[in-house]
């Protein structure tokens, strides 16, 4: 798969960090089989001393913090550690849903080899808040503000509402074919592909405090896929 260049992806850069905008598809650090290129090494071959301050899912777009140094590194995740960073997702979720302000408070197990699970005896405590942003027919565009940082949490936190992120297969979100919104829209001979290849969720915004002591707040916009799916869903499913 052909990523962007690791320059075109810098929303922001100091002497200290790098903010980016991770393309999906793109893992943030190494996985087990290594080989194929992730946002580390890429960080690594623009500035040595790179280091990520925290990861998102694979197939998750959006916003990842790169300390540049050994004390950024320090700092960053001291923030997160004690729950200092706000973290912002956009989701797209299936079905119509109407939240303001829902607290999820369900402890996550992870039960390994990427699998987590609903544990009120043996989870560790997890809580995400939740806002609905705009509503579709068939579809909601979701304000994930997660409190903790478990595996998977937003994703199980929303199946847990039924109101599983749209084309996340693992919690019974379905994939969107432009057959089934469009009208009149005619098939060919070829096996349709959904209109994006993975679930709809989007690192969208962080806010933290700069070595420098100064609050600031990043923002990551949309990448095609999900600016692409939520367009043609406003379109044809209204």
């Amino acid at each position: 798969m052909k990523f962007p260049k690791f320059e075109d992806i810098i929303l922001f850069e100091d002497n200290d960090l790098i903010i980016v905008n991770k393309p999906p598809f793109l893992a943030s650090l190494d996985e087990r089989e290594g080989g194929e290129l992730n946002l580390l090494r890429m960080a690594k071959q623009y500035h040595a001393d790179a280091q990520i301050c925290h990861r998102i899912d694979k197939e998750t777009s959006g916003l990842l913090i790169i300390a540049k140094n050994p004390e950024a590194y320090r700092h960053v995740s001291m923030q997160f550690e004690h729950r200092k960073v706000q973290k912002i997702y956009h989701a797209i979720v299936d079905g119509t849903h109407v939240f303001k302000d829902l607290l999820v408070d369900l402890p996550i197990l992870n039960a390994g080899k990427g699998n987590v699970l609903i544990s009120r005896s043996e989870g560790k405590r997890a809580e995400t808040y939740f806002n609905s942003l705009k509503f579709i027919k068939h579809y909601t565009l979701i304000e994930a503000k997660p409190v903790t940082g478990r595996m998977h949490q937003i994703r199980i936190h929303l199946a847990t509402q039924r109101a599983s992120i749209t084309g996340d297969s693992m919690y019974g979100g379905n994939p969107v074919f432009l057959s089934k919104i469009k009208r009149g829209y005619r098939l060919t001979d070829e096996e349709e592909q959904p209109i994006m290849k993975r679930f709809a969720l989007h690192a969208r915004q962080v806010a933290f405090t700069m070595l420098s002591g100064e609050e600031q707040t990043f923002e990551a916009p949309y990448p095609k896929d999900f600016a692409v799916l939520l367009k043609l869903l406003e379109k044809n499913d209204a």
